[in-house]
């Protein structure tokens, strides 16, 4: 027999090892979240669980085993003949799936038997979870970081980019959230994860940083859309030293009307975003924004949001969630070009920064 159970903290230290990662669960248990480069070989897909689950409760359990049972047989047999006719005898993979080892083990088992070298995740997806969930608590502080901070269109993502181009080791909260964080930040045609997923990522980038180096990441709040900011992670985020980005007002009309593109290509979708301001600004100051936008007036939109909502947002919540915002090292840009980022990111990522000065 060449299967083999193994724990959680194996399989995660070994996943660069394996041949494929494996998860045996429905696809949208896959979707929810998964091991990072799973692929998804379902044992039961959610219409066949949803009957199994209804015929157990309704019918008996031993007559849902076996019609599951004939599932699983037929499903199985599917992914081998579709996946596996190309592979090796040295292919290894690891499978897993929610729990108790099942569905996962049936494949195995499968798999075992004709003579492939297999993994199994002990406890499944349950047991990586919880590794997830416990080195978010303590991978926060293996790092300095270092907070990006800034109004907003002062172009700290464009900057966290070119810290990313230059070799810096950057954390990209709302690229691992799939939104800009604020009332007009969802990604056109990209739906956020899932919380799960979201902190997947998370722990995924953090495992890859070298903690003797700094790691660079944007002032965020709490969430990011719909999406939670690891405590710890927040925490940390709130104690360490900041980067001030300034930008002319002008150059950051431009870089957000960039930025906005699909908003400002689609005024209807961004006065739905607008109304959202609505309880918060007052009825005749969404309706002017909302008629500003439909006029295309983008220029003079883009001016009152910032001065009369993002700005006074910004100085406020910065000051009161950042303590050390106040010694923050001013990177100041003229504009958002990426020559004038490059120049920036550069002289950033050759640097720690310590209170209030690059040394």
């Amino acid at each position: 027999m060449s299967l083999r159970r193994i724990s959680a903290a194996e399989a995660i230290a070994r996943l660069g090892e394996y041949g494929a990662v494996v998860d045996a669960r429905s696809e949208s248990e896959y979707a929810e979240d998964r091991l990072p480069g799973a692929i998804n070989w379902p044992s039961l897909n959610d219409a066949e669980r949803a009957s199994i689950g209804t015929e157990y409760k309704q019918v008996s359990p031993f007559a849902a085993r076996k019609r599951g049972a004939i599932l699983v047989a037929r499903n199985v047999a599917g992914h081998v003949e579709r996946e596996l006719l190309d592979k090796d005898r040295e292919w290894r993979p690891l499978i897993y799936c929610w729990r108790g080892g099942h569905r996962s083990g049936a494949l195995a088992l499968v798999l075992d038997q004709i003579g492939f070298s297999v993994n199994v995740l002990e406890g499944g997806y349950r047991e990586f979870r919880r590794a997830v969930v416990a080195e978010l608590e303590t991978l926060p502080e293996r790092f300095t970081l270092q907070v990006v901070a800034g109004p907003t269109g002062s172009g700290k993502s464009r900057l966290l980019g070119a810290l990313t181009t230059a070799g810096a080791q950057v954390l990209d909260l709302e690229a691992l959230a799939a939104h800009r964080g604020s009332v007009l930040g969802p990604l056109p045609g990209q739906a956020q994860p899932s919380q799960k997923a979201f902190e997947t990522r998370i722990w995924q980038v953090l495992r890859t940083f070298d903690p003797a180096r700094p790691v660079f990441v944007e002032a965020e709040s709490r969430t990011i859309g719909r999406l939670r900011v690891p405590e710890r992670l927040v925490e940390r985020l709130r104690a360490a030293p900041c980067i001030a980005v300034e930008m002319p007002l002008e150059a950051r009309v431009r870089l957000l009307i960039e930025d906005y593109a699909h908003l400002v290509a689609d005024a209807e979708a961004l006065c739905a975003l607008l109304a959202r301001l609505r309880e918060l600004r007052g009825a005749a100051t969404v309706e002017r924004w909302q008629a500003l936008a439909r006029a295309g007036e983008f220029p003079t939109l883009v001016r009152e949001l910032l001065a009369e909502h993002y700005d006074p947002i910004y100085a406020r919540s910065t000051a009161r969630n950042f303590e050390r915002f106040g010694q923050a090292v001013v990177v100041a840009l003229d504009d958002g070009e990426p020559a004038t980022l490059a120049r920036a990111a550069q002289a950033l990522a050759r640097t720690t920064v310590v209170e209030g000065v690059l040394p």
